[in-house]
């Protein structure tokens, strides 16, 4: 069976990242979830922590493994032995965008296959940009976010705004 990548900037994971490992877990014989490490974005949370988010959130399976990395994508895939690329796919925009990005790395790699999942309508929506702004405006997100990520972003956001 194949193994697959997800990587993303998990800045903070949601419930919608949730629903696409669990998508995904059945169809691969390994799932990587790996953090994004782009010095030219400025996160809510260091690599580590948003690692350790994940961690704490993810399912315990010998199937899953969460990382870090920096670089191409395709250039992170080969080094693992990893043949597919894990994306979700909320909206035709993000279809867009992820199509291009998807041609682009069969072009620097063909031999590495990317994978669209839809989430559950539910999390259609939700991404992390949006999240943090409700956050930053006293919303609630419980339905978005499990407990201790929102803790944590409630936490990070207000005391840096105090």
């Amino acid at each position: 069976m194949v193994s697959a990548l997800y990587p993303g900037s998990f800045d903070p994971v949601t419930r919608g990242h949730l629903d696409l490992v669990e998508r995904a877990l059945p169809l691969f014989a390994h799932l990587t979830v790996a953090v994004a490490i782009n010095s030219q974005k400025r996160p809510t949370f260091t690599t580590e922590e948003r690692v350790e988010m994940l961690r704490e959130v993810l399912p315990d399976s010998d199937k899953l493994s969460v990382v870090t990395f920096s670089g191409l994508v395709v250039d992170f895939c080969r080094q693992q032995n990893i043949t597919a690329i894990l994306r979700g796919v909320r909206t035709v925009s993000d279809f867009e965008s992820e199509y291009q990005m998807a041609l682009t790395n069969r072009h620097l790699e063909p031999s590495i296959e990317t994978v669209f999942v839809m989430p559950s309508a539910q999390y259609s929506y939700v991404s992390s940009s949006l999240i943090r702004e409700v956050v930053r405006n006293g919303g609630d997100v419980s339905s978005f976010l499990p407990p201790t990520v929102e803790q944590r972003l409630r936490d990070r956001l207000l005391h840096a705004e105090s």
